[in-house]
């Protein structure tokens, strides 16, 4: 099957589990009620509880979750040919990430807003919550490292994506005044927030900055940037944001399919490469590479920690949930028949992935997805060069918004450990986002081998990821136990998610002790622990639930 067959099967099978499947969930699953208050009326405060228009919550939604994951993931993936990261992308977004992302939103939103983590505690039991928390910590903290230097990478390959990149910031703050604190109306603000933002791009492509600034240098200022977000109100900075920049990324993504389907390139990639020199093993490495394009735990603390707090309706967690994780595996989708298609012939893309060593690190990963997505756009009349800026920003966009949205969540947790270990000053918003930043700095400064930071954080930053997203589904599964629901739906993806992240944990950390990464290898065993001791718990609480029901018989 061609490249523009591959695309039309993923989209329609897309389109078709949005309509049925996301139906079933929203009505005999999770029974959605149109009519039930929801935190951000409840709560509302005007800095994190916001009722929202679900255009823009979709908008702030899909940004944050999007990230770097579904880009990166498929680049690396389809080192083992296209097929198995294609099924998986598919078979993930629609009956794994998909179902995790609407669950962990709908079950925050019917306990006040509270995060996935927190209510590990009423559903599960104190030491899940801490449990849980502590994962999450791990997670976030590794989602700051990485994306920085995603970025970093990015903007040293492309300086003309760095102004665009940095000017959306301040158009960001003038589209959330115009909002929400003059009378023009959101329709004439968007207009303008999207005049100022292509307006950027245009004068970026003839004045490239930041040359001399170094990977380290470059992370510095994203983290002080992800700090000052993460202090703001969410109005000012961090919605606003997200929302004028999903229509970039809207854009982006649909003239890549366009291009696809005008320029109809052949694969060259071949199906199946199962054993490509010194990669991981396929099994269960597929699963894990391919991250937040199938499933992501990491949207399982933005459902619940930021986007629950602005839903304006509960008939809009369907939308925002399911079908921003669907989009999502669009994204993904187009990534990999960038990084396969896109590439031209079968020997420029052996160059990058004949084996794990022939094209290492970040930079050239991102530069398959860049030069491919710019082949797209390339048969639209567009010039490589602007066409390859023009993905770089979307790149760059994508990951900055997820950047500052884990900012948030990780001041979030902190302040929850904080709070539970005795130490009140982790409540104050300051103190608590710099612990993050901080960590996050640390971790990428910190030698990890002969390597690239970037490369040895991926895997680990995919598998925590996968762990997590086991342990929101069965938190969720627990939910549905006691609302008297089927928990197949759920319980099926958290006990394959659990074999796959137990088995690829397990490799990784023969792999990082015997290579003498031991701040890896520690973190990973604490990490593996945490998962094995949750999901006791987690099931433990599903069987009291069972003697319960079988009590009442």
């Amino acid at each position: 099957m061609g490249s523009v067959g591959l695309a039309v099967v993923g989209i329609v099978s897309l389109v078709l589990a949005y309509r049925f499947y996301g139906r079933f969930l929203a009505t005999k699953i999770f029974s959605i009620l149109p009519d039930r208050p929801t935190p951000a009326h409840e709560l509302e405060d005007g800095i994190d509880y916001l009722p929202t228009n679900k255009f823009v919550l979709f908008g702030h939604h899909f940004a944050s979750i999007a990230g770097t994951g579904p880009i990166v993931g498929p680049a690396i993936a389809v080192i083992y040919g296209w097929l198995p990261a294609l099924l998986w992308i598919l078979v993930g977004s629609i009956f794994l990430g998909g179902v995790h992302d609407f669950g962990a939103l709908v079950v925050s939103l019917r306990h006040q807003g509270r995060s996935i983590g927190d209510l590990a505690d009423q559903l599960v039991g104190p030491r899940a919550r801490m449990l849980f928390l502590l994962v999450a910590f791990f997670l976030l903290i590794l989602v700051l490292a990485v994306f920085a230097l995603v970025i970093a990478a990015l903007f040293i390959n492309n300086p003309k994506a760095v102004f665009p990149s940095f000017a959306l910031i301040v158009v960001a703050m003038i589209l959330g005044m115009l909002i929400y604190r003059s009378p023009i109306g959101l329709v004439p603000a968007t207009i303008i927030g999207l005049a100022l933002m292509f307006g950027s791009i245009w004068f970026g492509l003839g004045h490239p900055l930041g040359a001399g600034i170094t990977e380290n240098g470059w992370v510095l200022i994203l983290l002080a940037y992800a700090f000052v977000a993460s202090v703001l109100p969410v109005w000012f900075l961090l919605q606003p944001r997200d929302y004028i920049n999903s229509f970039g990324l809207y854009l982006g993504l649909g003239l890549m399919y366009v291009g696809l389907f005008v320029l109809r390139p052949a694969m060259a990639a071949p199906a199946v490469q199962a054993h490509p020199e010194g990669a991981p093993p396929m099994l269960p490495f597929l699963f894990i590479l391919v991250a937040c394009g199938a499933i992501s735990g990491f949207h399982s603390l933005v459902s619940s920690g930021t986007t629950v707090k602005q839903v304006n309706s509960e008939k809009d967690t369907k939308f925002i949930g399911y079908g921003s994780m669907l989009v999502e595996g669009a994204l993904a989708l187009v990534v990999l028949l960038a990084c396969t298609a896109g590439l031209g012939s079968p020997e420029s893309w052996h160059a990058r992935y004949a084996s794990w060593t022939a094209a290492s690190g970040l930079q050239a990963k991102l530069g398959a997805f860049v030069q491919g997505g710019g082949a797209f756009l390339a048969a639209l009349g567009i010039p490589s060069t602007v066409g390859e800026t023009l993905v770089s920003v979307t790149v760059v966009a994508f990951a900055m918004t997820s950047l500052d949205s884990a900012t948030r969540l990780t001041r979030f947790i902190v302040s929850e450990l904080g709070a539970k270990a005795g130490a009140s000053f982790t409540k104050n918003r300051f103190i608590a986002s710099g612990i993050a930043v901080g960590c996050a700095l640390a971790l990428v400064l910190i030698p990890l081998g002969e390597k690239s930071t970037g490369m040895v954080l991926w895997p680990v930053f995919a598998t925590t990821n996968q762990i997590l997203a086991c342990l929101a589904l069965l938190i969720v599964s627990v939910y549905l136990r006691r609302q008297g629901k089927p928990i197949i739906y759920t319980l099926l993806p958290v006990l394959f998610m659990l074999i796959i992240t137990s088995w690829a944990m397990g490799l990784n950390l023969v792999s990082w002790t015997g290579s003498g990464v031991w701040i890896l290898g520690v973190a990973g065993t604490i990490i593996f622990i945490a998962q094995w001791w949750f999901i006791l718990e987690g099931l433990q609480a599903l069987a009291r639930r069972t003697e319960t029901e079988a009590a009442n018989n």
